[in-house]
């Protein structure tokens, strides 16, 4: 892999914590200038910001709402004032609720669907209506539930999973500009999030493990290598790929 990244600018949304804070670390550590997304958690962002430069990197903190097209043109505005055109994007936001089919209701469906689907379509947009990249690399964050089909999350898999299918036909419309367009598909990871549901430690991480063959969870840590290998040019020949990274389960 590659010490430096040739990005002068790179966008990780919903970067205040979690696997988002890990890329956004694993990106600044590469050289990439990082600007960190994020909806409601300014004080999570900051203190991202805040380890980033204590290393010596370049960070920036940017409040947007990935699922409105206003928001995404400040994101990229803030961005490009900042750093300078953005050639790494990386759509880590996301809203998952794990519930019974019967419990979906149509403001849920919109509440997820807008930001893992929407928000993906109109970030991937800003980037490439840029005039003044000659390449540029995507890397969308989708799940090893697509495969895997964990009980009570078929929203949350129906989103992820058109994300996949994006992913695939936007390398192909965007190649010709020198677009690449990639998903990593992490597995069952020990996050803020998941810790907040009671995941770790529980029946359901102690099955995932059970299933994993490197025999744990995943951290924020496993993942941000994985897409500063694929924003870097030593991906140079890869797109349109989703990437399975779970630690071996399926």
């Amino acid at each position: 892999m590659s010490s430096k990244n040739n990005a002068r600018t790179a966008i990780v949304t919903g970067a205040s914590k979690g696997i988002g804070a890990g890329i956004a670390e694993a990106l600044a550590g590469t050289g990439a200038a990082v600007v960190v997304n994020y909806r409601e958690d300014a004080q999570g962002a900051e203190r991202v910001v805040a380890g980033i430069t204590a290393k010596g990197g370049r960070a920036v903190a940017v409040r947007a709402d990935v699922s409105r097209s206003e928001d995404v043109r400040h994101l990229f505005d803030r961005a490009r004032e900042e750093f300078g055109p953005v050639d790494v994007l990386v759509n880590n936001a996301a809203v998952a609720v794990f519930a019974p089919l019967s419990a979906i209701t149509e403001e849920e469906f919109q509440r997820e669907m807008t930001t893992n689907v929407l928000g993906t379509i109109l970030t991937t947009q800003a980037l490439a209506a840029q005039d003044d990249i000659a390449a540029a690399s995507v890397v969308n964050v989708s799940t090893a539930g697509t495969l895997t089909h964990p009980l009570y999350a078929s929203l949350y898999v129906a989103s992820k999973s058109a994300v996949n299918a994006f992913t695939v036909v936007a390398a192909k419309e965007l190649g010709a500009r020198g677009i690449r367009v990639n998903a990593i598909m992490p597995g069952p990871s020990d996050t803020e999030g998941t810790r907040a549901m009671g995941f770790p430690g529980s029946a359901q991480e102690a099955e995932a493990i059970a299933g994993t063959p490197l025999g744990r969870t995943g951290t924020p840590d496993d993942y941000g290598p994985l897409v500063a290998f694929l924003a870097s040019d030593d991906a140079r020949w890869v797109t349109g790929d989703v990437i399975l990274a779970s630690g071996g389960l399926r």
